[in-house]
């Protein structure tokens, strides 16, 4: 059997932690035939209810499960982590600015940034304002590598397939290249122009501009929102699934036709932006219409105005 590796997951009591922790235990993130130790973090507020999830994380009685460490200082918690995993993040409340809740969850992940001050850590911000969020954490961490991080876009990503899948009437396995730029927030562009469907372009299958150009993106952007209309809540199976398959994507090989999206730092501009990624490496040449290239504008604007309202704890 192989070494352990220690993974770290925050706010794991939470909805999208506790749709996570056990499929990383079960040996869905990084395989059948590795164990895995869980380093569970959670505000002091919530250790009972953690203390809940480590009891039925013993009931699993998972083969992989080689140990957990729980707790709510991140000093203590991190010590040791080969991986991150950063869902915990203060929500929007109800009349909440957008300024004040970039300063709360600025201030959750300067702490997370310093306990994670070191090199041999990777680590995946999936709390929103995710890009934001990451680009703290990166500031406050200055021995962490910064191509060691990444906000979370698979989930947009995995959005925008099925509803390409679903008008072009394919299963989602049959759309491929679909990438989603700039912020993980209702500006985010979900790419048509580059993405393929059974190996066609998206605009020869489906000629339908002003679908692609409006349905499309609205559906993609504000789906998180239209989710917790339908059910009370945000998304969390969801969530949880696209943190697996970010973290597989960052350690296998992409398929040859496809690639996937993360928000990775951008060092001329000082963001963590949403990029189009293949084995690691950015996407170049890829095209976008004048259409898309204002989406992208209104994006990377928005990131740079929540840059300058967290400058404070850069």
């Amino acid at each position: 059997m192989r070494a352990p590796i220690r993974v770290a997951v925050s706010g794991a009591a939470g909805q999208i932690g506790y749709s996570l922790i056990y499929r990383i235990a079960a040996g869905d993130m990084f395989g059948k035939d590795q164990p895995i130790i869980l380093h569970l973090l959670e505000i002091p507020q919530a250790l009972t209810s953690l203390k809940g999830v480590e009891m039925e994380l013993d009931d699993c009685a998972f083969p992989l499960l080689e140990g957990i460490v729980t707790g709510s200082d991140p000093m203590k918690v991190f010590e040791g982590a080969e991986w991150a995993i950063l869902v915990g993040a203060k929500p929007r409340g109800k009349g909440m600015e957008r300024k004040d809740l970039l300063a709360d969850n600025a201030k959750i992940f300067v702490d997370q940034g310093k306990a994670l001050n070191r090199k041999d850590v990777k680590v995946l911000v999936v709390g929103n304002p995710a890009n934001t969020n990451a680009l703290v954490l990166a500031h406050n961490a200055k021995d962490l590598p910064k191509e060691n991080i990444r906000s979370m876009m698979r989930l947009d990503q995995n959005r925008a397939i099925i509803q390409l899948a679903k008008k072009a009437g394919v299963l989602a396995r049959d759309v491929k290249s679909v990438a989603v730029y700039g912020n993980h927030s209702p500006t985010m562009v979900p790419d048509y122009n580059n993405a393929t469907i059974q190996g066609r372009k998206v605009e020869d299958v489906i000629k339908d501009k002003t679908w692609l150009q409006g349905e499309f993106m609205t559906t993609v952007k504000k789906r998180g929102a239209q989710i917790i209309e339908a059910r009370g809540l945000s998304s969390s199976a969801s969530a949880a699934n696209a943190a697996i398959q970010t973290i597989q994507d960052w350690i296998l090989p992409t398929p040859k036709d496809d690639l996937f999206c993360a928000g990775i730092y951008n060092a001329e501009r000082d963001l963590f932006f949403g990029a189009a990624l293949k084995d690691q490496k950015i996407v170049l040449g890829l095209k976008i219409d004048s259409f898309l290239e204002e989406q992208v504008k209104i994006t990377e604007k928005e990131l740079l105005e929540e840059r300058e309202a967290v400058r404070q704890y850069l």
